[in-house]
Parts: structure tokens; sequence; C-alpha cells
């Protein structure tokens, strides 16, 4: 009798393996390769009257994107009204390629951009400035009266400096750009109104889109769990973080889509 129950749970456990397998095999055959836009309000206070409104996309670990799947992204971006975008960083090595595409984007502010733990930043900034792009180094930028853009250098490469990258801002709105999200766990973000990143890949492969394993037992990718899998989140002093899935992937996607973030701000 024993042996019986035994068996019949195995077989049980076996059976929901299987059905579970199977689920996120299709979803990452599906879905996952299906590029999201996902429209993202922000509320402040601070952010100035006279840009209410205002669109910033932001696109993020491209890694080996086709350059059909770049184009569409473009051709998409160019039927939303965008104002401002802003690229975090992971292109691997093809800036020329990626660039190029992406330039073509139609923005009424331009586009910024930061390095990725994947990138040579001489090369990528580089790249950047043939397109007309504005590669941000630990710098900022004042967008409009009362807007202020700042961008980081890599946390694993390089020396990020929140201080450097906001110094001139007064009391502008600050957007902080930044590949790596932990950044904000480890410097002083009390001056920071809004942070974008990228990097986690909203966990590559997490189990039915609630839980990413990676992160739970490894510091591989992030060294705070769960925090900055994917979407809202805080820093260390409490400003709003905004984590994107990114773009691309060096591996298949499970329960961990594509993105592409459009954020529109408002004042109130």
């Amino acid at each position: 009798m024993k042996k019986s129950i035994l068996s019949k749970s195995v077989n049980i456990a076996l059976f929901l393996a299987a059905i579970t397998g199977a689920i996120h095999i299709g979803h990452a055959l599906t879905l996952d390769r299906i590029m999201q836009y996902v429209e993202v309000p922000f509320h402040s206070p601070r952010w100035p009257a006279n840009l209410e409104g205002y669109r910033i996309a932001f696109i993020t670990d491209t890694h080996r994107m086709s350059n059909n799947a770049l184009q569409q992204v473009v051709d998409e971006l160019n039927t939303r009204n965008i104002d401002l975008l802003l690229l975090g960083g992971d292109f691997w090595a093809h800036y020329e390629r990626t660039l190029a595409i992406l330039a073509n984007t139609n923005t009424t502010d331009g586009i910024f951009g930061v390095e990725g733990n994947h990138d040579i930043h001489i090369r990528l900034f580089a790249e950047m400035e043939r397109h007309g792009m504005t590669p941000l180094s630990n710098s900022g930028k004042r967008i409009h009266e009362g807007f202020w853009l700042a961008g980081l250098e890599d946390l694993w490469n390089r020396n990020p400096s929140i201080a450097a990258a906001t110094e001139g801002a007064d009391d502008d709105f600050v957007l902080l750009l930044t590949h790596n999200p932990d950044v904000t766990m480890q410097q002083d973000t009390t001056g920071i109104d809004l942070v974008v990143s990228g990097h986690t890949h909203a966990g590559q492969i997490r189990l039915f889109g609630a839980w990413a394993p990676l992160f739970t037992f490894t510091n591989i990718v992030t060294s705070y769990g769960q925090r900055f899998v994917s979407g809202w989140a805080t820093s260390r002093d409490g400003s709003p973080v905004y984590v994107s899935n990114g773009t691309g992937s060096q591996v298949p996607r499970v329960f961990a889509r594509p993105q592409v973030i459009i954020l529109t701000m408002h004042g109130n």
C-alpha cells in the first residue's frame, strides 16, 4: 500500500513537472519572442508644468537583436510621438549597425545613452557621436528648464558617480539613466526624482513570471535578490526606479518578454 501511494505521488509530481515545463517552453516560443511596448505614466509635482505629457522612450540591452527587429522597434516608436529616446547600454559588439538603425528614431530632443557591462565605452561613445547621439558618462545635461538628464558609467566596469552626473542640476527634476540598478543601493539618490535602468533581463527565466530562481540563489546579475527583477522598485533612499526587461537577449527568455518602455511625464 505504501509503495502504491509513493508511486502515485511520484507520477503526479512528474506529471506536474511536465505540464509546468510545457507551459514555460510554450511561452518562450511564443509571447517571449514578441516585443512589448509598455506605456508607463509617471506623476511628480516636481515635473515642469510646461512639459506636461512629455514622452520618453527607453531601450536597453539590445544585445544580438537582428536588423529587422531593431527596425520594427524604430518604426513603432515613430508612430508614438516620442520627445526623447534613452539608451541603457549592452549593445555588445554591434555598435555600428544597432546605432545606425536606432538613429532613425524621430524625437523632439534627441537621443542620449550610457554604456553597459558588455560595452567598450570608448568605441560605443565614438559611434554614438557619429550618429548624432549624446553619450552620458557621469555627466548630465539640462534638456529643458527644470529637467536635468543624468547618466552613469557602468557599475561593473568603471566608476559611476551620481554626484558627478547631477552636478549643476540645481533644483531641476532629475532623471537618472544607469545600466545597472544596483548602483542606486550603493550611492546617495536623495536628489534623484526617477531612475531608469536595465541589465537584469527580468530574470531571463522566471517561473510563471513571478520568481527568478537565478536571482534568489546567486549574485551573478544583481546583489539585491528579486528587488530589481522588473518594473517598479525603489533605491536605498526611496527614489523610484523603473527596471526594463530589455529589448534583446543572449539566451531564450521565459516569462520575461522583451520590452520597450515609454514614459509619459505628468506634473500632478
